[in-house]
């Protein structure tokens, strides 16, 4: 007999999307050009990504640049809400395009065409009934402050970003309540371009940009806390942290401490200064050991201190596991955000491995160290879907994936944790933001677009669209 699991019976099920990977439109209703816009498709993403001195020109010549069109939700927009609440969606996580409202970046008047097609989406969803979340960096810092400033190594980017969010709480105050500040802010410390908008000046400095950058994000993210409970009382405004549960390759003492102190730096550091409110003790001997000096400027702290946020939310793919000493064998065949290779357990097309007992320790680690409620954002499995000769896209495995990270879910609520919401990632095909792809597929609704660049738009339910319905409508107990 299965087990049933009982979610609270005001739990937000839903999906989630960022705008640079669905929106498409990419230079329409004054929108200026941002850093999704010039990353071009392929695996060659990653590498560049990674590469100290990335020069945000375009390369039309050599590269495809997917984000431009991406799935045109721009144009879309209602047709896919209706599929959304088809599937029962409570709760539908999106970004606006900061380039939308403020093209440059740094202008003084917002741009109105931007606000009003945010406003247009925002009215379809409450049309049926989906309550936005709405994150307010996503991936895609304005080029202009990229290129002019340097991103967000230059603490002018706060002052933009505060007049960005005011317009956004004025704007949408009474049709938004729950908002995220930055999407995955820990991930700057392994892509320090998706998140801070800058690609480091060498290999030697990159710490010390990457956690400068981070701290102007720290003090930018407390103002937009405060605003937001200033504008719209009553508002929901959280943190949003990508999180790999951190295990030791094995029960050497000195694997432990280094998994420990990775895992500390990688999950928990952005965690403590953005729910605590202060920086946490163990991140002063890491930043004298690697040479880093913050420059924290007078009244920092005490916004940081004010300006917590109200709830967490996370992306969970994936674990890792570490090891202090790596064999030249072992270095590389870790998940995305590095470790070594887990023999336990299998993995996707791309390399990522599944551990869906692994959300459940996430969310009692981040329940256990922070008690404050919890959302899980992101979670979905990236995989090749086959169209068969019916139309018809059984995807079983993906099936598998989201009911047993579901279970996981499940499990982590009897343990005591408060979890409000759960929005699978990509929950329309899009394209992927680690490898500019479209066959890397996460959606509940096929796309017909293709690597290439072929392909009508149309959208078509799979398998999993119907599964989803059912277990959202059984509020989680038809497994």
């Amino acid at each position: 007999m299965n087990k049933i699991y009982h979610f609270p019976k005001d739990f937000l099920w839903g999906g989630a999307t960022a705008a640079n990977q669905l929106e498409g439109g990419h230079n329409e209703g004054g929108k200026g050009p941002n850093l999704a816009d010039v990353l071009p498709g392929g695996k060659s993403r990653r590498k560049l990504l990674t590469q100290p001195g990335f020069d945000f020109e375009l390369d039309i010549e050599k590269y495809t640049y997917p984000n431009h069109e991406a799935i045109d939700f721009y144009h879309r927009y209602k047709e896919d809400i209706a599929l959304f609440a088809e599937m029962g969606f409570k709760v539908f996580r999106m970004s606006i395009a900061w380039s939308r409202i403020f093209p440059k970046g740094d202008e003084l008047e917002p741009n109105e065409e931007g606000l009003a097609f945010y406003d247009r989406v925002f009215d379809e969803l409450h049309k049926h009934g989906i309550e936005p979340l709405v994150t307010i960096a996503h991936y895609e810092t304005p080029l202009h402050l990229i290129k002019e400033y340097g991103g967000w190594k230059n603490r002018k980017l706060i002052e933009f970003f505060e007049r960005y969010v005011k317009v956004l709480f004025n704007r949408y105050k009474d049709k938004v309540k729950y908002w995220l500040t930055f999407n995955e802010i820990n991930s700057a410390t392994h892509f320090p371009l998706f998140g801070l908008g800058f690609s480091a000046t060498s290999e030697e400095m990159r710490l010390q940009e990457t956690f400068q950058g981070l701290h102007h994000q720290f003090v930018a993210s407390a103002i937009a806390v405060q605003l937001g409970h200033q504008v719209i009382p009553g508002s929901q405004i959280g943190c949003m942290l990508l999180y790999a549960s951190t295990y030791s390759y094995d029960s050497n003492p000195e694997n432990v401490m280094h998994a420990l102190e990775d895992g500390r730096i990688f999950n928990f550091f952005c965690g403590d200064v953005q729910v605590r409110g202060e920086y946490p003790s163990f991140i002063n001997r890491y930043f004298k050991e690697n040479d880093i000096k913050i420059d924290i400027q007078k009244g920092d702290l005490e916004t940081i201190k004010e300006g917590t946020v109200d709830f967490i939310s996370l992306s969970y793919y994936m674990s890792r596991t570490e090891k202090k000493e790596k064999t030249p064998e072992e270095l590389g065949q870790g998940n995305l955000i590095g470790g070594v290779k887990n023999p336990f357990l299998k993995a996707s097309d791309w390399g990522w491995e599944i551990d869906p007992t692994g959300l459940r320790v996430a969310l009692n680690e981040l329940y256990g160290r922070y008690q404050k409620p919890l959302m899980v954002v992101e979670n979905g499995l990236g995989a090749y879907d086959k169209v068969e000769e019916d139309g018809s896209i059984n995807d079983d495995y993906r099936i598998d994936y989201l009911r047993d990270h579901i279970k996981a879910m499940g499990e982590a609520i009897e343990d005591g944790v408060d979890l409000i919401g759960y929005t699978s990632w990509g929950c329309i095909d899009l394209v992927s933001a680690s490898t500019g792809e479209y066959s890397k597929r996460y959606g509940f609704i096929y796309v017909d677009k293709h690597d290439d660049g072929s392909g009508t738009l149309e959208r078509s339910r799979k398998k999993s669209f119907y599964w989803y319905k059912d277990v959202i409508s059984s509020n989680g107990e038809n497994l």
